[in-house]
């Protein structure tokens, strides 16, 4: 018997992950998308598709016949939204899916730490440049601690929504703390660059870590199966090119930039990845909002496997 679920905002990220979940789902079945204007694509397709819907926001799914039975809720509306949608279904004991940078429960990256959190009432998906870049960070991390952490994550405009910009500020924090929480940096920075190129670009992200002395030959390979594991699931995930690990000068700029107490680093770890969509729904390009919802399909179809019964015992 498939697990029900239900999933607020039919925008672009939530439209993709309801069709992720009726194309690819063994588990998984859409009882509710839920959203706020009756004409969005989004809830046109699902209408079509034979999928619930709602207009009236989340007010409108807890007065639908179907919501008594739902386990997991998706949520892909914005930060703010989801303080109140939290609130709203916790005290109906719905486990909740983030896909916003909200950051109330905690962050969850399926390659890196997903293990660790299947009991939790609430769970955060960190932002597009986390789930593209923590696994990177974690997987240097694995084998020497590192001091310094900086992503860039580079997307397509067009593949930006209104809630990805609204969410520009909670995403550079949410990240950081990501690349700290999850991957195990001691400090961590993240930038965003909405790139307005057209044709528009495939998401790229850029990963610098510093380090004391490592064998570049463990690094290399820890990187490499870790991509391979968050290729598992999202399956646009690559190198762009071979990992680069070279020496770090004492006087180098970027040693500037570890916390105050930690040695010195040694080594410059650098990254070049590559994200591009599966064009379930949106475009191969929108590897940025492609991530998410793959993701949130790995965590989904997780937690399904981990019965409410068995939360808390």
């Amino acid at each position: 018997m498939r697990t029900k679920v239900a999933i607020i905002g039919s925008g672009n990220i939530g439209t993709d992950l309801l069709v992720k979940v009726l194309r690819l789902s063994e588990t998984l079945e859409v009882a509710a998308l839920v959203g706020i204007d009756p004409e969005s694509d989004g809830l046109v397709r699902a209408r079509r598709l034979g999928v619930p819907t709602t207009a009236s926001g989340v007010g409108g799914l807890l007065a639908m016949d179907a919501f008594g039975e739902i386990d997991i809720v998706f949520d892909a509306t914005s930060a703010a939204t989801h303080v109140e949608n939290d609130r709203v279904l916790r005290e109906h004991g719905k486990r909740l899916v983030d896909l916003t940078p909200a950051a109330i429960g905690p962050y969850v990256v399926p390659a890196v730490n997903l293990g660790d959190h299947l009991d939790e009432g609430n769970v955060n998906l960190v932002t597009c440049g986390g789930q593209a870049t923590i696994p990177v960070v974690a997987a240097v991390n694995a084998v020497t601690p590192v001091t310094y952490a900086e992503i860039v994550a580079s997307i397509a405009s067009r593949s930006a929504g209104p809630g990805t910009r609204a969410n520009i500020d909670e995403f550079t924090v949410t990240t950081a703390r990501g690349l700290e929480q999850v991957g195990g940096a001691q400090r961590g920075k993240a930038i965003i660059v909405l790139n307005p190129a057209e044709p528009p670009l495939i998401m790229r992200d850029t990963v610098l870590c510093l380090t004391d002395d490592v064998d570049p030959a463990a690094v290399i390979e820890s990187v490499g199966a870790m991509v391979a594991a968050v290729a598992g699931y999202v399956p646009g995930y690559r190198l762009k090119q071979p990992v680069q690990v070279s020496r770090l000068d004492s006087d180098d700029l970027l040693a500037a930039l570890v916390p105050r107490g930690a040695s010195p680093p040694r080594t410059k770890v650098s990254v070049f990845l590559e994200v591009s969509g599966a064009g379930h729904y949106l475009p191969p390009y929108a590897g940025n909002l492609d991530i998410m919802t793959s993701a949130a399909l790995r965590v989904g179809e997780r937690l399904a496997e981990r019965r409410p019964a068995e939360v808390g015992q």
